[in-house]
């Protein structure tokens, strides 16, 4: 038994886990951090931070491939997949020594190992070689996590049906690639390996791509991947891959019937599943709903002293929604009052090309919820910034209420719109109207001008279209 008590040890190191230690130390609160790999999580290591490299150097490729467009002529530009997998690595490697550092500016303790909670307020942490050490807290925060589903009719075997880890570091790059889902993951993927050369057959089940979005961005977006020379197969499944061969053969049923796909690699993106397994859970008696961990407004589980926060618990599988839970859960224990997180204004990002970016309600759901509205949309086909930039596919979509003027939703695709999403966040959480966003002087030129044209093309005002 350790001598070591903690106010609090954080299980899982990702953006919930690492954010919510750094938060409570603050409070001072007397933290550890239990990891198992990487400090960081998924996110900086196998998530979000290495794949927007990959796409950093998939539109840098396609920048000198289109280069005549802006008046520069390039000779012989070839696609280096090891050194791009490489310089992705590279750059995770680095945000997860930053985590180190901060964890050390902020004298966190990091335990190395498989984390159990136990009963009594306890934590065992086996490391590497199997010794078994415990440690005590007044709280313990469960950040754990997700990982790739695993789907029954294609089980991922890491070489031939592979999820988004070994999509980053594929040894070769496949010919033929066949993506299953068209959430963040799949889309992001498809354009990234589709824009360096492999041919692209994106498979989804429901009706539409990027289905969680507003039905006219998902359109847009299906219509610039197939000009780019992407097969998009919509309502259709997955029921079953042949991996006997060189390459696979995977099965689809669509409405006209079954089809064949053959391809080198299968990715698998069709979600992620909470980690769950293995964490002694059960021994300690914490509640868990539709396979999450049951939780309060601020986090608490069923079980006194006992907190879980990210993926583990319902809502979006997002790291920013991670960190925002890690701060709310580690301040209500530190004894001050904090808000609870508004699960309606959360953005989401997809970082394909064209990016895509949302938050609130999208204009079927609102007519769904019984609001009269207003709908503006403003194109960057007539923005200056976006024509001067080459990048006038995509518009900006804002849906109010029509009664009070509140912005219900907002929907984006087009370059850069994951930098202008947060105005809109803002706006949202300090109630801004419809008119006072028309009334508020947007930098000329910009992309983040067609938001206050949206706004006034929702009530007739625009003046440049």
């Amino acid at each position: 038994m350790s001598s070591t008590k903690y106010d609090l040890i954080v299980l899982g190191s990702g953006p919930g886990g690492y954010v919510a230690a750094i938060r409570a130390s603050q409070l001072g609160l007397k933290t550890a951090i239990v990891e198992a790999e990487e400090l960081g999580g998924i996110c900086l290591n196998w998530g979000c931070i290495p794949t927007k490299a990959l796409l950093k150097s998939a539109q840098v490729f396609e920048y000198i491939n289109h280069s005549e467009d802006y008046g520069i002529k390039v000779k012989d530009s070839s696609v280096d997949f090891n050194g791009m997998i490489s310089r992705s690595r590279g750059v995770a490697d680095g945000m997860s020594k930053g985590v180190t550092f901060l964890m050390k500016k902020n004298k966190i303790d990091i335990l190395a190992g498989w984390g159990k909670v136990q009963p009594g307020k306890k934590i065992e942490v086996a490391d590497k070689d199997g010794k078994k050490t415990v440690y005590s807290a007044d709280n313990i925060i469960v950040a754990t996590g997700a990982r790739s589903r695993n789907l029954p009719s294609m089980p991922q075997d890491g070489k031939k049906i592979i999820g988004y880890r070994k999509a980053m570091t594929l040894e070769k790059q496949p010919k033929k690639m066949v993506v299953v889902g068209s959430g963040a993951i799949g889309v992001e993927f498809a354009y990234f390996y589709h824009s360096i050369g492999t041919e692209v057959t994106i498979v989804e089940y429901m009706d539409r791509i990027v289905p969680v979005e507003d039905a006219e961005v998902s359109k847009a977006l299906e219509r610039t991947y197939k000009k780019a020379g992407m097969t998009i197969m919509t309502s259709a499944e997955v029921t079953g891959v042949d991996t006997k061969g060189r390459g696979c053969k995977v099965t689809v049923k669509t409405k006209k019937g079954e089809e064949v796909l053959n391809c080198d690699v299968v990715l698998s993106a069709a979600g992620v599943v909470s980690n769950l397994e293995d964490c002694g859970l059960e021994d300690v008696g914490i509640m868990l709903e539709n396979g999450k961990i049951k939780v309060d407004e601020f986090y608490k589980t069923n079980m006194p002293g006992y907190y879980a926060i990210g993926d583990v618990v319902s809502g979006p599988a997002l790291a920013h929604v991670a960190s925002a839970e890690g701060i709310i859960c580690v301040e209500k224990i530190a004894g001050h009052n904090p808000e609870p997180l508004d699960y309606g204004n959360i953005p989401g990002c997809t970082y394909c090309s064209p990016e895509i970016a949302s938050v609130g309600m999208t204009e079927a759901k609102a007519k769904e919820a019984g609001y009269e509205l207003r709908v503006g949309k403003f194109p960057f086909s007539a923005s200056g910034k976006a024509s001067a930039a080459g990048a006038k596919d995509g518009f900006v979509k804002l849906v109010f209420d029509k009664k009070y003027g509140e912005l219900l939703g907002a929907h984006m695709i087009g370059a850069n719109v994951t930098e202008m999403i947060a105005e809109i966040v803002a706006i949202r959480k300090l109630e801004t109207t419809g008119h006072e966003l028309i009334k508020t002087v947007h930098p000329h030129p910009t992309m983040s001008e067609a938001i206050m044209e949206a706004a006034a093309a929702a009530y007739d005002e625009v003046i440049h279209l």
